[in-house]
């Protein structure tokens, strides 16, 4: 999982591992909950979902067993995971490879990590902990070597990036101190004074 377009197919199966959803609500749901989603649009949720359905992943649903509001909603296809699709998504989340953290798979795999086990879930986490402190290290040598040439403006983005940067590092942390006392998914419906902080938006980053 490397490219967008495969990082977006993923983040269908997992929407459509809760229920099925129609494409509408596929991209509202897409463009709520993911950051690296929000301009998504038809012209490309369309094609991963014909993609998906040529490789028997996914399946139209007949509406007429649906609940409702989904019943009956003429013009628009409800779409569903067929086996081979559930079988992915689970093969998908079992696997913690380097893919995995990039900017936005990562983002993906978290909203996922409700039905990923916890042994991947750490991993994933370690992980993106170990490519941002590596980013983080990156972006202080360059600012330091680079300091006396930037105007004020500048310096200023600079700035800004590297805190983004440090607070991502510090809620990994917080993060993965908690998995590794965790036995279950951990509960981010409800955050509260002692829950980590939201991640930075990756776009704010770059």
């Amino acid at each position: 999982m490397s490219t967008r377009a495969e990082v977006l197919e993923l983040a269908i199966l997992g929407q459509l591992g809760s229920s099925p959803m129609h494409g509408y609500e596929l991209r509202r749901q897409l463009s709520a909950q993911l950051g690296a989603f929000r301009t998504l649009s038809y012209g490309s949720l369309y094609p991963a979902l014909r993609r998906l359905t040529e490789a028997g992943l996914i399946a139209e649903a007949p509406t007429g067993s649906l609940p409702h509001p989904l019943a009956g909603r003429r013009g628009r296809i409800v779409y569903e995971l067929t086996d081979a699709g559930r079988e992915r998504l689970a093969a998908t989340l079992a696997t913690a490879d380097p893919a995995a953290w990039e900017d936005e798979a990562f983002d993906v795999r978290f909203t996922l990590f409700a039905t990923t086990d916890a042994r991947t879930r750490l991993r994933i986490l370690e992980g993106r902990h170990t490519r941002m402190v590596e980013r983080l290290s990156l972006l202080r040598e360059s600012s330091q070597r680079t300091r006396e040439r930037m105007d004020a403006y500048t310096a200023e983005l600079a700035r800004h990036g590297l805190e983004q940067v440090e607070r991502e590092v510090e809620w990994l942390e917080n993060l993965i101190d908690t998995e590794r006392g965790t036995p279950g998914a951990l509960d981010m419906r409800t955050p509260g004074p002692a829950g980590p902080p939201a991640p930075p938006t990756h776009k704010e980053q770059e």
